[in-house]
Order: C-alpha cells, then structure tokens, then sequence
C-alpha cells in the first residue's frame, strides 16, 4: 500500500510528459532527468528547500535546548507548581494547532501595527525565524511528554553517583543525562522534522512573501499551476524532492530511533 504508490511517484518523475497520456504503469521509456532541473530551477524548488532547510534546523534547535531541560526538570524534581505545569503540557496534547492559526496570525499581525507605528518596519510575519519559533513552541507538549517519559525511566543512580563525585544540578544534567538521552533526542528530532518539514497551513498563513515560502507550499503552487500548464513530469519531480530528505533522514535514524522507543536507563 505504501511501496507501490512511492515507487510510482519516482517512476513517474523520470517521464516525459506525452507519456502519461498512455498506460500510467508503463515503466519510462528513458531518463528523463531535465524534470528535476526545471522543478529546481523554474519553479524555484531549490529556493522553497533552503527556506524549509532554515525554518525546520532553527525550530529543531529551539525546541532541544527549551524542552531538554524543561523535560528533565518536570520529570525528576517536585516544587510548588510542578502539577500545574504538568497538566497545562498535557493539556496541550489535545490541541490541534490547525485551529487556532488565525487567532496566531491575528496576535503577529497586530505586533506589525504597533512596530510599524514605532520603527515604521514589520518584524513578525514574513520571518522565517517567527515561523520556526511557532513551530518549535507548538511542538513543546509533545516533545516534554515524550522526553519527561524517558527521563522517568532512567534510574536515579546516575545523578546520585554525580552529586557524591561534586557535580551541580546543570553539570549533571548536561554532562550525565543529556548524553543517555540521545535515542530519545533522536527520536523527537525525526519526529518534529517530519511535522516541520511537511507542515502547510501555518507556513501558508505567516509567509505571504513568494521568495520566503516553505517547500510544501511551493509545491502545492507548483501543483497548481501545472493544472494548466501539464507539465506532470515537474510535477512528480517537485514531489520527490519532497520526499527525499525524509526518506534519507529516517533510513540513517531509524536504529536510534528503535532504541529512542524501547530503551530505559539499565539493562538487565
């Protein structure tokens, strides 16, 4: 069910366009190789992929160095609010962020009105680094969930060990539990490129700028005008440049990412 249509999608992208008005499953009749070099070029797909390659690496980045503690710290230590925080994590689970994309748009456009009346220069729409903090902030629930879970498995032994050897509550977690948690980081980093690399609505509200738009918007314009224009063989091949970097991602992740799921703090 997933082999066959990916694989036709390759196929696909290799023909010229007057074959596809005969049999769809009929293998290329040669490699046509020019598809990707227009989808790159004239449809400006190289110039949506480094917009995506820049949003995706800053959100990821972001969400790491926020969540990793704030996972840590929910997940070994009580204080007064630490329930409170809880459940607000949790409760984020349950919100569908395609919902409330305009009440966010609403929030940064208003931000625009008051810098523009102040510096006379917008700031929060149309900037990547927004779009990848929207992302990286949406994506916090998720992440605390699944790394406060880890954290949970891990015995205390090791951080015990660290403060008898004189070792801080940072240095311990920096240099004791961050590096036993790197199936886990893996597996939120596969996780989160997956939703960032594809996400549409979001990046289709925020950036109205046609040079600062993501690769799943482009594409979907790249869609659109080949309604018209018929060229199916861009088409496909904008669709694999797509998929190719998530296909390439999980292949060379995919055992931490097995150990991400499975793995506790000892064995045996």
């Amino acid at each position: 069910m997933i082999i066959v249509p990916v694989a036709w999608v390759f196929i696909a992208s290799i023909k010229q366009n007057s074959e596809f008005y005969g049999n769809p499953w009929a293998l290329p009749q040669g490699i046509h190789l020019a598809n990707f070099a227009d989808a790159w070029q004239k449809a400006n797909m190289g110039s949506y992929m480094l917009n995506s390659v820049i949003v995706v690496a800053i959100g990821i980045a972001l969400l790491i160095v926020i969540a990793l503690p704030a996972a840590y710290v929910l997940a070994r230590f009580k204080f007064k609010s630490s329930g409170l925080w809880n459940v607000l994590f949790m409760a984020g689970l349950f919100i569908n962020v395609n919902y409330i994309v305009v009440p966010i748009f609403l929030m940064l456009n208003n931000g625009d009105k008051v810098l523009r009346q102040w510096t006379g220069h917008p700031f929060f729409l149309n900037n990547l680094f927004i779009l990848a903090l929207v992302y990286a902030s949406t994506a916090l629930p998720f992440t605390i969930y699944l790394l406060s879970g880890y954290f949970k498995s891990l015995a205390k032994d090791y951080e015990e060990a660290a403060y008898v050897d004189g070792a801080g509550y940072a240095r311990t977690m920096i240099q004791v539990i961050m590096p036993m948690a790197k199936p886990s980081v893996v597996t939120v980093i596969l996780f989160n490129f997956l939703a960032f690399w594809n996400e549409y609505i979001i990046s289709m509200t925020l950036l109205t700028k046609p040079e600062l738009k993501t690769l799943p918007v482009g594409l979907m314009n790249l869609m659109a005008a080949q309604k018209s224009a018929v060229q199916y063989g861009q088409l496909y091949a904008g669709l694999v440049i797509v998929m190719v970097p998530t296909l390439i991602l999980y292949i060379c992740v995919q055992k931490k990412l097995t150990q991400g799921m499975t793995l506790g703090g000892l064995k045996g």
